[in-house]
């Protein structure tokens, strides 16, 4: 059984590498952990001449998958309400859904003009729904990939797009400063609601589905009858932007949260406004109901966290302890705890009784981008700019996990409804799933002539010139400078790279970086070691991440 268990993890880790180039799988052995069972059964096949130092950590870590394949930035991520799948929506016009569990993407679903910039799950998980600039709506099956209906009623870009929570209704806002609801069976547009005057960012619908908030770039947020599409309120009264707008658990409440420093309640039923919930002295970014839905926290730019009766309006607590921007609060699913993320690089878990602030969270070594709690209300998951997720004990305070293998900012974090899995995604085209059950920590010139002009199509951090004067030493390899001075002035940057860079190298593609030798591939590296800088030296090639915490030298 501990061999089929470490079999699935060294496939599962390495798949993008074996898939490409199956004589990788010998390479993937340098890049196992040093008690891998298929690691240790198979120590003599590693490749002889290449040293990888410092070596790999002793165990596998929590990281399943990287799951790459969009070659542009990941703008949404979400999982299905069964938790089998998983689905991201990119900068690259595409929509992919992969399997939760394995990790393989199971469909590629093509058709936006532009790029997508929303995807959601419907509650029975049998439906997909894409928002994209190029003003449609797509809805898609989720387990055949089939594009079932096109909605183009839009006339500028599609924001958001939201399920009803019986899944028999579509919701999408617009640029075109509209909300259009559409019947999931038949693909009718049902209704267009009209009245916003200026963009619709955000749309809402109630718990019990039958009404739908949204909320414009003027500060105004309507409430519609999700059946009629009339119009129940229209809530006016904020002075600048909208940046957050939730219900309450219960579907009575609703809050809005504005950049112009004030948070208001709303009835969801009469449409008025219960009370301006003001104190913040800047920016307020974000809105929660606790599930209960008797008290609603605000996050504000001015450091603080505010606790607010949902039923009378006072403001309970003001949580004190951060110095800098409060970016994001959750509620734990008991309602007992309350998270607030922050740039000032932790994450505070407070009673939401007693306003005591149980643990300050500390260990990310730059800014908080988002907080969630696991569903079961044990696990607490921090996305942060130093590329890394970690996941706390909520009882303790421990970071148990420290998630590393992203390479740019995670900007978004989210648990499965099983509480096992946690999806991450970061700026530039890379989503993660990883495993939460397994608690592993891991640790950590005479005339001055231009004689040559050569291009790279990436930028350069590394370059000398070899005693002889003949070879240009770079981070893509060695370049014969006698022949480029012998060749036609014009050099074609593609075909340079791969006649003139001679001995070890890294090349990349929009999906795999290699090390190379005389231009041929040699080993794959997996996106956790892929190079910020590198240098060359005859026959070392060293490269180091950008966060600064890895260097990996690789002798041949």
């Amino acid at each position: 059984m501990e061999v089929i268990q470490d079999a699935h993890r060294f496939v599962m880790y390495h798949k993008s590498a074996i898939e490409s180039s199956p004589l990788q799988a010998y390479g993937a052995l340098l890049f196992s952990p040093t008690r891998s069972v298929i690691r240790v059964l198979f120590k003599d096949e590693e490749p002889k001449r290449i040293v990888i130092k410092p070596g790999m950590q002793e165990r596998w870590s929590s990281c399943l998958q990287t799951l790459e394949g969009h070659s542009s930035i990941v703008t949404s991520v979400a999982f299905s309400h069964d938790s089998t799948w998983l689905a991201s929506a990119s900068y690259d016009r595409t929509v992919k859904v992969w399997s939760a569990r394995s990790g393989k993407c199971l469909q590629t679903f093509e058709g936006h003009s532009d790029y997508v910039s929303s995807v959601v799950f419907s509650h029975d998980s049998t439906r997909l729904a894409s928002a994209s600039s190029d003003s449609t709506v797509k809805v898609w099956s989720a387990r055949s990939g089939e594009c079932l209906s096109t909605l183009k009623d839009h006339s500028d870009p599609v924001r958001s797009v939201a399920f009803s929570h019986d899944s028999t209704r579509l919701a999408s806002a617009s640029a075109d400063c509209t909300v259009k609801v559409w019947d999931t069976r038949t693909s009718e547009c049902i209704q267009t609601l009209e009245g916003h005057g200026y963009t619709v960012r955000s749309v809402a619908f109630s718990h019990g589905s039958t009404r739908l908030a949204s909320a414009s770039n003027n500060g105004i947020i309507k409430v519609w009858n999700a059946y009629s599409g009339k119009c129940l309120q229209t809530l006016e009264g904020h002075g600048n932007a909208v940046e957050s707008v939730a219900f309450s658990h219960d579907s009575t409440g609703l809050a809005s949260a504005s950049s112009d420093r004030t948070v208001k309640v709303w009835s969801a039923r009469s449409g008025v406004c219960l009370q301006p919930l003001e104190g913040h002295s800047s920016a307020v970014w974000s809105v929660a109901f606790s599930h209960d839905s008797t008290r609603l926290a605000s996050a504000s730019a001015d450091w603080t966290i505010k606790v607010w009766d949902t039923r009378s309006s006072e403001c309970l607590q003001t949580l004190k302890g951060h110095s800098d921007s409060v970016w994001s609060v959750a509620f734990s699913h008991d309602s007992t705890r309350l998270a607030s993320a922050s740039g000032d690089r932790t994450i505070k878990v407070w009673d939401t009784r007693s306003s005591e602030c149980l643990q300050t969270l500390k260990g990310h070594s730059d800014f908080v981008r988002s907080v969630a709690f696991s569903h079961d209300s044990t696990r607490l998951a921090s996305a942060s700019g130093d590329w890394t997720i970690k996941v706390w004990d909520t009882r303790s305070g421990e970071c148990f996990q420290t998630l590393e293998g992203h390479s740019d900012p995670v900007m978004l974090v989210v648990f499965s409804h099983g509480s096992t899995w946690l999806a991450s995604a970061s700026c530039y085209g890379t989503v993660k799933v990883w495993d939460l059950d397994r608690t592993v920590k891991v640790r950590d010139a005479r005339s001055g002539e231009c004689l040559q002009t050569l291009e790279s199509e990436k930028p350069l951090r590394s370059i000398s010139f070899d005693s002889s004067d003949k070879y240009l030493r770079t981070d893509i390899g060695v370049i014969d400078i006698s022949a480029l001075l012998t060749s036609t002035p014009a050099i074609n940057s593609a075909s340079t790279k791969l006649s003139l860079c001679q001995g070890l190298a890294l090349s990349a593609s929009a999906s795999d970086v290699w090390i190379t030798y005389n231009t041929k591939n040699l080993l794959w590296l997996p996106s956790e070691y892929r190079p910020y800088c590198s240098t060359v030296s005859g026959e070392f090639i060293a490269f180091g991440v950008e966060s600064g915490r890895l260097w990996w030298i690789c002798e041949i």
